[in-house]
């Protein structure tokens, strides 16, 4: 919450860690002095230094080790720590490799990752409680008055009393609503009323005023911050326009200029996203090196099984609604949309998708390629093009999404994939659209990269297995 104390505090933790990785350094030589094998002078191996402090810094803020990490378990520091230097590791490793191959001990850059892993664990453990012990003691500590005596001053106060450790303490509050003058409000006593705001201010110890309004109680703020800027009291308002329960809320600044307030459903990490890509990348060519080895195979059973074209593309319906054709093995007879109406009193699933177990327009070989999955191995084509993602949601046709209630669409808000969380949690059982969607938007309200590596594993089994398959 306080901006200027926080870049103190990291500019400090910057300096630790710095010397931490330095004396990881140093330690991993005495270390690897002890075993067989000769080494330099500690001076050969210190040019590593050089690009392990960027690369390490450079990580730790996309690990938001540089932010508040009171609220982290310890397995999840140590998590965050793991990933900076296991690809840190990975990246210093390629710079020895090409700088000092032959020369630059392997055990000892290993013993450096290890002791650098350790001594900033312990570092961070011990920052943490000791910032801690600090605020708790009642120093460094930041006096706050709430304007508000309703449920999101409450709220405020009830954060700022669980975690005394953030060193703030709550002098009381300002009445803002209407009616008689209330004594108290969460135990605090309430000092007056608005109109006396910039009077409180001057007769107790003020560091900041945090304005927390319901959104239909219009103020003109414009006058009492003036005041507030004479005295040199910090600002801040609680932003309580909407209360909807899936939509994430994200303040930033259009072009450095404009404020803008976003809504969300979806927030899906940068970072990952870009991972999440290459490994769709990778996992198309090797979907598409295995069609290139099956392909003779399969297409020679489909022309000798059924008259027509090998492939099947279908218009569908991928991310935010961008139509797409989706490529498949074709598995059904060459008029099998034409015939679709004419089973529609025969699907097996309830709502906006046709499921049918024993379908008529499916060809023997048709079959066989569905069982084993096979049909869709040219979707990769549509991942390479980036159209499709390895996991995601199924993508629909523009009839089913005709038949969409307003909740379904939120399914296609995302890049369709091949497999998805529904296809391995037994498909076959499944009988009620309703229920996929459940399972979509549980994909999307929970994604993560391993969430991604997890579901694809799980396909692998399910159709080494044939469990789920139809």
């Amino acid at each position: 919450m306080l901006k200027e104390q926080a870049s103190l505090v990291k500019k400090i933790s910057i300096a630790i860690d710095c010397l931490m990785v330095g004396a990881a350094l140093c330690l991993a030589y005495t270390v690897r002095t002890r075993f067989p094998g000769a080494l330099q002078p500690l001076n050969a191996y210190l040019w590593v230094l050089i690009p392990v402090f960027p690369i390490w810094y450079s990580l730790f803020s996309k690990q938001r080790l540089y932010d508040s990490i009171r609220k982290l378990t310890f397995m999840e520091l140590g998590v965050r720590l793991g990933h900076v230097h296991l690809l840190g590791g990975l990246g210093v490793a390629s710079i020895i490799f090409f700088v000092d191959r032959y020369d630059y001990s392997r055990g000892l850059f290993l013993l450096f990752l290890l002791f650098s892993f350790l001594l900033l664990f312990l570092e961070k453990v011990c920052l943490r409680a000791l910032l801690g012990f600090i605020r708790r003691r009642g120093y460094n500590v930041r006096y706050l008055l709430i304007v508000g005596t309703l449920d999101k001053a409450q709220r405020l106060n009830d954060l700022v009393e669980e975690h005394k450790d953030w060193g703030l303490k709550v002098v009381g509050f300002v009445q803002a609503s209407p009616g008689p003058l209330k004594d108290s409000f969460a135990d605090h006593e309430v000092l007056g009323r608005l109109e006396d705001l910039v009077a409180i201010c001057k007769q107790v110890p003020v560091d900041e005023v945090v304005f927390c309004l319901p959104p239909d109680m219009v103020v003109d703020a414009e006058v009492y911050l003036k005041g507030l800027e004479e005295l040199g009291v910090t600002v801040r308002m609680v932003l309580s326009f909407y209360e909807l329960s899936l939509y994430r809320q994200e303040l930033s600044f259009f072009h450095d200029e404009l404020p803008i307030l976003t809504f969300h459903v979806k927030e899906l990490d940068a970072q990952q996203l870009f991972l999440k890509r290459i490994l769709d990348i990778v996992g198309a060519l090797v979907g598409l090196f295995t069609i290139i080895m099956l392909f003779p195979f399969i297409a020679l059973a489909i022309k000798l099984n059924s008259p027509g074209p090998v492939f099947f593309g279908q218009t569908r319906l991928g991310e935010s609604g961008r139509s797409f054709k989706c490529w498949k093995f074709r598995s059904m007879a060459v008029d099998a949309e034409q015939h679709k109406s004419e089973l529609a009193d025969k699907n097996e699933m309830n709502g906006a998708i046709f499921k049918m177990k024993d379908d008529p327009r499916v060809t023997a070989v048709g079959r066989f390629l569905r069982k084993t999955s096979l049909d869709e191995l040219p979707q990769f084509w549509n991942v390479l093009k980036g159209e499709m993602s390895l996991v995601g949601t199924r993508p629909p046709t523009p009839d089913e999404v005709s038949q969409y209630e307003n909740w379904h669409h939120r399914r296609i808000s995302i890049r369709p994939g091949i497999t998805g969380l529904w296809q391995v949690s037994g498909r076959s059982q499944v009988e009620d659209f309703d229920d996929v969607v459940k399972l979509d938007l549980q994909y999307i309200d929970n994604w993560t990269l391993g969430l991604d590596i997890r579901i694809l594993l799980k396909t692998i089994w399910v159709v080494m297995t044939r469990n789920g398959s139809c």
